[in-house]
């Protein structure tokens, strides 16, 4: 084993998941410690691994699983596969998971995102900083403990098919309209998960980028990036396409343009989808974090739903699906939650919905969105700061003194007025803070964010 004892846990361990630079930051003896310490803080006897494209994927999942059977666990590895089959094979096996991948960071990055048994989220406040204490104690020349149990086993086993059949069997595609439809894998895992879910819709695919390359020759796959779903764009008016889709290198988050080449944003997409779903379970729960258009707690009310306004991130989310047993959840970032999916987020189901609700009737995507699109946005903006929190301070004061203005602090600080409202969170990571505005007219829109960005850059 390599000398850890330098190594800077705090830059790689991170609020969800563990993330970082490979070998600089992560490399397979961290892997290792990353297993065992997993193992110890989980009681798991028996867990799940799987991994994306990336070249240093598989021999950091092979690491971690020898850290794991050395503290007595039985390992499952179902190999190449995205997030959301990771947390299938967590949910239908009962087993704790773990993922390793970097999502949309770039080529060099690499990260592990952990699971309890039923896809439950492991964070900063849900065992992530346990298992760091104990990764950094060993790191240091502790030594890890002795097992409890002897060496468990690891085996191997393809889930992809069970997998696709259970997104199939959530949607029914059996009654929809011929489409083409344009996908962007990204040269990520959807190149490998799309053919196996979508392969078995009855509509014509255009593939984009579908060969696994962890180096991301054609774009970053970040679709949340305009940049990232140009060619996309592209395609979809060039063939004629009635949808696009693209999808994150881990191909948990989806993202829809419709048929003109214009992106449907993923607050549109969740007022979609709850209006799916709360036709098949009248009066439940859908939950949107603060940061979604003010149009998805509308769109829910007007079907009867209750809508529950959360904080941005998955652990929040999966546990507020948990408490609350809501049937799904949309987060502005494109991450979409299901029930039926283990509380878990997947853009491959994500995708099947829309696919469906577009089938289902006759109008193009463009005009089948209009009546989720309602407000005018800005999308996040992001602004370097020195002092996260006197910033803050600064914009509450500025604003709070305004009649009929409101404010709350459950994520960063949200100013609300009854035309237009405004989040302004620090990032997690950085010395940034992250703008979303939205109003009733782009005038009022374009007012409000020179206000605010004024304020933050002064």
């Amino acid at each position: 084993m390599s000398d850890l004892s330098g190594a800077d846990l705090s830059a790689v361990v991170k609020a969800y998941d563990v993330r970082g630079v490979v070998p600089e930051q992560l490399n397979e003896d961290l892997a290792l410690l990353f297993g065992a310490a997993f193992v110890e803080t989980t009681g798991a006897e028996a867990i799940v691994t799987g991994h994306d494209m990336r070249s240093s994927s598989p021999g950091l999942a092979a690491a971690f699983a020898r850290g794991a059977a050395g503290q007595g666990a039985d390992v499952t590895e179902i190999g190449l596969c995205s997030t959301d089959e990771l947390y299938f094979a967590s949910g239908t096996l009962g087993l704790a998971g773990a993922m390793f991948t970097a999502s949309h960071n770039p080529a060099r990055y690499n990260g592990i995102k952990m699971c309890r048994p039923g896809a439950a989220p492991i964070g900063q406040d849900t065992g992530l900083r346990e298992i760091r204490a104990l990764v950094e104690r060993w790191a240091a020349g502790e030594g890890l403990p002795e097992p409890r149990r002897p060496e468990g086993s690891v085996v191997r086993r393809d889930m992809l098919e069970e997998y696709a059949s259970h997104l199939l069997s959530l949607v029914d595609l059996s009654g929809i309209r011929p489409l083409r439809i344009v996908v962007d894998a990204g040269n990520g895992m959807s190149g490998l998960t799309a053919p196996a879910v979508l392969g078995k819709v009855p509509v014509e695919i255009v593939p984009l980028y579908f060969e696994l390359d962890g180096t991301f020759p054609h774009h970053e796959a970040n679709p949340l990036n305009p940049a990232n779903i140009v060619d996309l764009q592209n395609a979809v008016r060039e063939n004629a396409a009635d949808l696009g889709l693209a999808f994150d290198g881990d191909a948990d988050r989806c993202f829809v343009v419709d048929e003109r080449g214009e992106a449907v944003t993923p607050s549109a997409v969740t007022a979609l989808i709850a209006v799916r779903l709360l036709a098949e379970h009248p009066g439940s729960t859908v939950l949107h974090n603060l940061i979604t258009s003010r149009t998805v707690p509308e769109v829910v009310r007007e079907h009867g739903g209750t809508p529950i306004r959360t904080r941005v991130g998955h652990s929040f989310i999966k546990a507020e699906m948990n408490r609350t047993n809501a049937v799904f959840g949309g987060e502005h970032s494109a991450h979409y939650y299901f029930r039926d999916f283990y509380n878990a987020d997947t853009g491959m189901l994500a995708a099947l919905h829309v696919i469906a609700a577009l089938g289902s009737q006759p109008e193009a995507l463009s005009g089948l969105m209009r009546r989720y699109q309602r407000m005018p946005a800005s999308g996040e903006i992001n602004s370097t700061v020195r002092d996260t929190q006197s910033t803050l301070a600064a914009v509450r004061e500025h604003f709070s003194a305004r009649p009929g203005v409101t404010t709350d602090d459950l994520d960063g600080l949200t100013v609300s007025a009854p035309t237009w409202w405004f989040n302004l969170r620090p990032s997690n990571t950085e010395p940034l803070l992250r703008l979303n505005v939205e109003a009733t007219e782009s005038s009022t829109l374009n007012r409000i964010r020179d206000e605010v960005l004024t304020l933050v850059r002064a």
